[in-house]
């Protein structure tokens, strides 16, 4: 694989230049908005998986950062590694926190996530507009299923969850739209997933906040 090969995957972009996606570049700011403000929410006992979630939410924005001005195979790692590692983390939290699970079988059911979004992401890539995100629609999905089956015995964590699923379906619509609306409308619309996005990390980190407090 050649690491240093160009991308070119946004409607901002018009060359190869560093700053050729300044937009969607200096949006990523968000995620580290995000990162500071819920960083000072998660100084607390019990809390040290939130924490650590937050750094996953920090490095998410300079590796999205990294990519919207590189654009190049290396910083597209560095995008989606974050995210990756975010997401898996989060339903490990989520399994021990939500369903009481002890750390192995907590682990396990985390890995299920795998055979989940292999199953499903055909689908998603079937459904016009949105089929170019299909790699994350896996994502809310999960987190409204979790939502579903946690109203009666958790139903604060479950509207919670419920929000963050809206938002990340939002979110991911706007993502899928930057092509589609590009003759339309030149800047794309892929700075708002870095927005919407942002918001909704930092919100999922605060659903977990909250349930872990009233736990204690």
């Amino acid at each position: 694989m050649d690491w240093t090969r160009s991308v070119d995957s946004y409607c901002e972009r018009l060359g190869p230049q560093y700053w050729a996606e300044p937009v969607n570049a200096l949006t990523n700011l968000a995620f580290l908005v995000a990162a500071w403000v819920m960083w000072r929410r998660v100084q607390g006992p019990g809390l040290g998986v939130a924490r650590g979630l937050v750094g996953v939410l920090a490095a998410i924005g300079i590796g999205s950062y990294l990519f919207h001005t590189h654009a190049r195979v290396w910083a597209g790692l560095a995008d989606t590694v974050p995210i990756a590692l975010f997401v898996l983390l989060y339903i490990a939290a989520a399994n021990r926190a939500f369903w009481g699970l002890r750390p192995w079988p907590a682990l396990g059911a985390t890995l299920l996530f795998f055979p989940f979004a292999a199953l499903t992401i055909p689908l998603f890539a079937q459904i016009p507009l949105i089929g170019g995100s299909a790699f994350y629609w896996p994502v809310p999905l999960l987190i409204a299923l979790y939502a579903l089956l946690l109203r009666a015995r958790l139903p604060e964590t479950a509207r919670g969850l419920g929000l963050g699923a809206a938002i990340l379906s939002v979110s991911l619509t706007l993502r899928s739209l930057d092509a589609p609306l590009c003759a339309a409308w030149p800047p794309g619309t892929h700075f708002l997933w870095h927005i919407l996005n942002a918001v909704m990390l930092g919100w999922m980190i605060e659903v977990y906040r909250r349930h872990v407090i009233r736990q204690h």
